[in-house]
């Protein structure tokens, strides 16, 4: 199913998008425990999951191993990241053939960040020095369903925010159907960015990404690699929780939920969710929000509305 069916079944149920990502563990022991944790979020009807692809490719045959799982054992459409980092165009058609293979016509195209111990891209000889290219090169074999990241802050790496838009517009047109975005933690920025988006003539949905905060110290690590910013409120508040790791656990819940809320009121087409390989914080979020082909009907009323009250608070 390709992401403008996936969307168009959304709308035709009456529900949101639910998407979940999750990354391949380093060792091929852990590959059990998250199949096992595949297996338990997909009782919450998500419409696809993704499953991202390691820098260089170390853990490819993993990525492969998950799409496989998900699409041929749970019956969920799955979408494979791949990145160009190390990659020549030969072995991109490659790892594009084995997912077919294995039955994957959905593919996150991504430049990709440099392997670790190097703070600069640099493109494979022979391969693709950005998504853009990628994107095009994938798109003229007419054999997958293509979507891209966006970024509400703009990436690191743009000269500007304006630039920035019109590189996605380029990946849109190149045949991009489906946006997904870095992660954030204020409606405003997302909104903001979709009427940029919608400026710049981008008509593909923007499917927001949302990690939940449940440690202090890793998610100021992750807004630090990735360009995000933390607001001030939002800092505030982790700063007084920093030394009570359950209330951090609890209020990421809550946060994730209002902030949602906000989402899919406002517009959005639903949310995708960066499920960090657990399971604590993403039951309850999907719980509360009620989206997805199942809507949720995993967790009493009372429990749900529980929830909303927390968020609120």
């Amino acid at each position: 199913m390709k992401f403008s069916e996936l969307f168009s079944a959304a709308k035709n149920e009456g529900s949101k998008v639910l998407s979940f990502e999750f990354f391949p563990p380093k060792k091929r022991e852990s590959l059990t425990v998250t199949k096992s944790l595949m297996k338990e979020l997909n009782a919450y009807g998500p419409h696809c999951m993704t499953v991202t692809y390691g820098a260089g490719g170390g853990t490819r045959s993993f990525t492969r191993e998950l799409v496989s799982y998900i699409h041929n054992q749970l019956a969920c459409p799955a979408v494979a990241h791949l990145t160009c980092v190390g990659h020549s165009a030969d072995e991109i058609d490659g790892v594009l053939d084995e997912l077919e293979a294995e039955g994957i016509t959905n593919v996150l195209a991504l430049r990709g960040d440099p392997p670790k111990g190097e703070t600069e891209f640099t493109a494979h000889p022979d391969g693709f020095s950005n998504a853009r290219d990628l994107v095009t090169h994938i798109q003229k074999q007419n054999r997958f369903s293509l979507a891209v990241a966006g970024y509400p802050e703009t990436h690191q790496d743009a000269e500007s925010p304006e630039a920035e838009m019109d590189y996605l517009k380029a990946k849109v047109d190149a045949g991009a159907e489906v946006i997904i975005t870095q992660l954030f933690f204020d409606a405003d920025m997302y909104f903001g960015f979709v009427d940029r988006a919608s400026a710049a003539g981008i008509e593909v949905p923007i499917l927001p990404g949302i990690m939940p905060i449940g440690n202090v110290s890793q998610v100021q690590r992750f807004t630090g690699m990735c360009g995000a910013s933390i607001p001030s409120a939002l800092a505030g508040e982790l700063d007084s929780l920093t030394e009570r790791p359950d209330d951090v656990h609890q209020f990421g819940i809550s946060y994730a939920v209002d902030l949602c809320e906000k989402l899919l009121a406002g517009g959005a087409p639903g949310i995708h969710l960066y499920t960090l390989n657990k399971s604590s914080q993403i039951k309850p979020i999907t719980e509360a929000l009620n989206i997805g082909k199942l809507q949720s009907t995993a967790a009493p009323d009372s429990e749900k509305q529980q929830l909303s009250k927390q968020a609120a608070g």
